[in-house]
């Protein structure tokens, strides 16, 4: 697992890096990409057994207000330009330990401000109070009350639809699962979080409503194969992709691009129409509408809970700050559990172990500690 973290933060510093203006968003994903392959494909060549190891959800640059899952195929031409809002979303394994990631950033210098900064601020901010209450002992639906009542907070929106999923072996999308959005049409079962869990909480805010729509099936590249799911194909060429599926992607999801393209347009369409593939589809808020995304991968540990993937965020200047009594009590909560009993303190250190373990966030700081 820690392995896999080390490579996930070398790879998204090097894309964010590479977010500047005009510059192709294929480029920088395939980058992404390739580095973590290269990366995880210089370690353990020397184990007594096989293990697998790369890329655990491929790279992706969602602009503005495009939500998620934007990872175009070589033949694309977008560009970034100044003042984007770009979210990176992108995971790394090692032998299916997974470790996902994702960060906002705007392509400029300076600082963020208006309504980007208060969106960022908002997804950041949820992302630390969620943080708070993924913990042994809590309830999923805690987590997602709290998040929309901080994203409220900043006068934006939790996007609807996403899900913060437990992390297992090889498998990225877990059956214990945090809704964002409660609403009568999505609904999932009541859980609690328990000792030695991994999740991927998974944080999505927006200056619209916060409401995504499909508005090109033709944007998505992203699958997953349905494990669970068989059928003959009729057409030669999704057969032949679909066996390039099970030997190079059999569980975790992928690019078409890494396929054949022109083969990999006609045959993907069977395979999805035919439930085979889960597709991950690209959607988009209003035009205007500002998008960001927070993910990160935490494990929860018998001392608390343990945030493995992080990266700083820009200097922010929100117009909101957090007044709510209810937010900043979450916020002051630590994310480590004070240790009980055990060997001597040494002197001098009592005050200072205290406060290593207790690890609070003060809310009347919250734009400083996202910046």
């Amino acid at each position: 697992m820690f392995d896999s973290v080390w490579k996930y933060a070398e790879a998204l510093q090097l894309v964010v890096k590479e977010c500047k203006p005009k510059t192709k968003i294929v480029d920088i994903c395939e980058k992404g990409d390739a580095f973590i392959r290269e990366q995880t494909g210089n370690m353990y060549k020397n184990a007594k057994r096989k293990i697998e190891r790369g890329v655990a959800f491929p790279t992706c640059l969602s602009v503005n207000n495009t939500v998620c899952h934007f990872s175009p195929l070589a033949s694309d031409t977008s560009e970034l330009q100044e003042g984007d809002m770009v979210k990176i979303d992108m995971g790394c394994h090692i032998d299916g330990f997974i470790a996902v990631v994702a960060h906002t950033h705007v392509v400029q210098e300076g600082l963020v401000n208006d309504r980007k900064a208060d969106v960022i601020a908002a997804a950041n901010t949820a992302a630390e109070v969620a943080l708070r209450l993924v913990r042994p002992g809590k309830k999923n639906k805690d987590v997602t009350d709290a998040i929309q009542k901080v994203a409220a907070a900043y006068d934006c929106k939790i996007v609807e639809g996403v899900l913060s999923h437990q992390l297992k072996q090889f498998v990225i999308d877990g059956n214990k699962v945090i809704l964002s959005v409660s609403n009568p049409d999505t609904r999932v079962d009541d859980a609690e979080f328990e000792e030695n869990e991994v999740y991927a909480v998974d944080i999505v805010a927006s200056t619209g409503e916060g409401k995504p729509k499909l508005l090109d099936e033709k944007q998505t590249t992203i699958y997953k194969r349905a494990v669970d799911k068989n059928y003959h194909l009729k057409m030669k060429t999704s057969r032949f992709i679909f066996s390039e599926i099970n030997q190079k992607f059999p569980i975790l999801p992928f690019t078409a691009r890494a396929l054949e393209e022109k083969r990999a347009r006609l045959g993907l369409v069977e395979c999805v129409n035919h439930d085979l593939l889960q597709p991950y589809p690209v959607l988009h808020e209003k035009p205007g509408d500002y998008v960001a995304h927070i993910k990160f991968t935490v494990l929860l540990m018998p001392n608390g809970s343990d945030r493995i993937t992080l990266h700083p965020l820009q200097k922010l200047q929100p117009t909101k700050t957090i007044d709510d009594p209810e937010i900043k009590g979450w916020l002051a909560l630590g994310t480590k559990t004070k240790k009980k009993g055990g060997g001597k303190k040494k002197k001098g250190k009592k005050n200072e172990d205290d406060k290593a373990d207790a690890e609070p966030m003060d809310a009347s700081k919250t734009d400083a500690a996202a910046s």
